[in-house]
């Protein structure tokens, strides 16, 4: 029995500045994942006109999530780095994916109805279909693995399902082409040509707050600076901000489940955990009985002991757009070749004229 070659993929949007929930939710993961995986990693520029159609500087914010990428440790050598308009296949296959796709699962997406509000009937079409161009992103690739956050889960639900439907429908296609593997779904072995998605969630910290409001993810659309720390931030104002956070007025506990219904409390003991490489057992076991007037320098000193080196050098590859551009470039031609080998046996396989 065959299987499918295992790929990391993953996404980030280039839309205004990337914060410590980026940094510790997905981009510090994107750096583990490269020492024992193949990976791409992509600024999905497609997705951010979906709620956003104009964007001021969206050259800037695209080189932005790359140099944070490289800035944090990924090596665009040895893996892909590049954007996501660059591979014209992403955008292809999405289409296929929408004629494969069922309005009632779309109907289902959280993400959509949270974005959309009350004005549901006036959000384009483009947010609506969202999940679909999500699902090309990674299966073009016919990547394997996808580290996300919680709130993508359900996409990613979603691509299993539209890669099961695809392998389903044409099934005798694939064989005849002779384009599928032989795979297990389940205990059920089957001949597939996408592969069975797997979300990557782990770590102390698999979302990070607002430091303002512990019950809200840190979010670079929040009107108030002060509820994220941004990774373009000086160690003057990551201070200032995390110094400012919203606490309540007791100590810290000394066990997890002491941390129950006080979300503030419990979302700075994950960042702290997050960036120690901790649980959050060691460090309460460290600073349980303690007040916030002591934890909160430490926690401090330790963003920006974290958060300098990779704020540094982000302002130096930002200092150097024909480098930055170089690299997207040279991503975007390695990413184009997997992904029209993808498309071509596609297109065979649903009988379309090459």
């Amino acid at each position: 029995m065959s299987d499918f070659q295992p790929l990391v993929f993953s996404g980030v949007q280039p839309t205004g500045n990337l914060h410590l929930g980026n940094y510790l939710g997905a981009i510090r993961k994107f750096v583990a994942l490269q020492e024992n995986n193949d990976c791409i990693y992509c600024v999905v520029d497609l997705h951010a006109i979906t709620a956003q159609l104009v964007h001021d500087d969206m050259p800037g914010q695209i080189r932005a999530i790359a140099a944070a990428f490289i800035a944090s440790g990924i090596d665009p050598k040895k893996h892909i780095v590049f954007n996501q308009s660059a591979v014209p296949q992403h955008a292809e296959l999405a289409w296929i994916f929408n004629c494969v796709a069922r309005i009632g699962w779309m109907n289902r997406m959280t993400q959509f109805k949270d974005k959309a509000g009350k004005d549901r009937e006036n959000a384009s079409l483009g947010l609506f279909a969202y999940p679909s161009l999500m699902a090309a992103d990674i299966l073009v690739y016919r990547a394997t693995h996808v580290p996300v956050g919680d709130d993508q889960k359900q996409h990613l639900e979603l691509a299993r399902d539209i890669a099961q439907k695809f392998n389903n429908d044409f099934s005798e296609h694939i064989r005849r082409a002779g384009h599928g593997i032989d795979t297990m779904v389940g205990e059920e072995a089957v001949h597939a040509f996408f592969p069975t998605v797997e979300p990557l969630i782990d770590g102390p910290a698999p979302r990070v707050m607002s430091l303002r409001d512990g019950t809200k993810k840190m979010s670079k659309s929040d009107a108030s600076d002060l509820s994220r720390v941004n990774l373009m931030d000086d160690a003057e104002t990551i201070s200032k901000k995390i110094r400012k956070a919203k606490t309540d007025p007791d100590a810290l506990p000394s066990e997890v489940d002491g941390l129950k219904g006080r979300p503030e409390a419990d979302n700075l003991v994950g960042i702290y955990a997050a960036l120690s490489d901790k649980t959050k057992e060691q460090v309460l076991s460290e600073f349980g009985g303690q007040q916030f007037s002591v934890f909160k320098p430490a926690l401090v000193d330790l963003s920006v002991a974290v958060l300098a080196p990779i704020t540094g050098e982000m302002r130096r590859l930002m200092d150097d757009t024909s480098h930055i551009d170089g690299i997207l470039r040279n991503g975007g031609e390695r990413a184009r070749a997997r992904a029209e080998k993808t498309m071509k046996q596609v297109r065979e396989i649903i009988g379309f004229l090459q």
